[in-house]
């Protein structure tokens, strides 16, 4: 970018946030607020209203916003067009994916793009499946991959592959010796689940539905944030879990915990998500491209 003062000032009028803008830059916040200085001393004018803690745009600012939104994507438009005319494929990649992707499935899958694409510098955004939707919404990351059906017309999603989620418990638990359990006979045993807005509870919901249960009927003693947190407590003899069968690999090999299968099963699927109009820059084409095939093969 010709001026990163411009670039600097779009992030932070798109986020309204001077910390956000400065995690999205990998900036420092002082470093940020520097440039929307210069920026703001250049036009002498104040481009953002600073009032508890909140900020919002100025009128100059909102022109200004206007204009750069459009001198950035031309910028983009221009520097992909060359790469494309050149074969470079060159620039920064923003993934974003929801705890069980980014924990079990994506490290395989960068480290393959990477050693392909040496040039591309790769940033990953970690959250819940609601987190990582929510970032492409807004435009703060590229591309995401989730754990949960999205429904937005806004958005592409491509089903990647389908997981498959497994009651699990300590290997001495009355269930571990079934061959498959039906959920009901899950439901009065203590149950560990993810938060609010993980796929993987979003997706135990829908399945409790389909069987006229909700997540009420379920005996939820605990809620955890990440699978490492709920397979430790399931060790621990606390309660039992439905989680995805790719987290399970280490702990089945130990022997540590048992997985059964649901009748009927219970599955999900991995799904790339990116927005509709977004301009795509060579970077994210290849990396699209490479995760497709890679989903094919699977």
């Amino acid at each position: 970018m010709a001026d990163r003062r411009l670039q600097v000032f779009y992030t932070v009028a798109k986020l309204l946030s001077f910390t956000k803008a400065a995690e999205s830059l990998h900036m420092t916040q002082p470093a940020v607020t520097f440039q929307i200085r210069q920026l703001e001393e250049y036009f002498n004018t104040r481009l953002f209203d600073r009032t508890h803690n909140k900020i919002s745009l100025t009128e100059a600012g909102e022109h200004v916003y206007g204009y750069a939104e459009r001198i950035i994507a031309l910028y983009n438009e221009m520097d992909n067009q060359v790469r494309t005319l050149t074969g470079d494929v060159i620039g920064i990649l923003v993934v974003g994916a929801s705890t069980t992707i980014a924990e079990y499935r994506l490290p395989s899958l960068l480290g393959e793009f990477q050693s392909q694409f040496q040039d591309v510098k790769l940033r990953l955004r970690v959250s819940n499946t609601v987190g990582i939707v929510h970032m492409v919404e807004n435009n703060e990351i590229d591309v995401g991959i989730v754990e949960a059906p999205v429904q937005n017309k806004n958005l592409v999603v491509k089903v990647c592959w389908h997981d498959q989620l497994m009651l699990v418990c300590p290997p001495n638990h009355p269930l571990g010796s079934k061959n498959s359990v039906a959920i009901k006979e899950i439901l009065p045993v203590p149950f560990i689940c993810r938060e609010e807005g993980s796929g993987t509870r979003n997706v135990i919901a829908q399945y409790l539905k389909k069987r006229g249960f909700s997540l009420n009927d379920l005996n939820l003693i605990m809620e955890f944030g990440s699978p490492e947190s709920i397979k430790s407590a399931v060790e621990s003899g606390l309660g039992v879990t439905l989680i995805s069968e790719s987290t399970l690999n280490k702990e089945l090999k130990l022997g540590t915990l048992t997985a059964v299968p649901l009748d009927p099963p219970m599955t999900r699927p991995f799904s790339i998500v990116y927005q509709r109009q977004k301009f795509r820059l060579r970077a994210m084409e290849e990396f699209l491209k490479f995760a497709e095939q890679r989903c094919d093969k699977r």
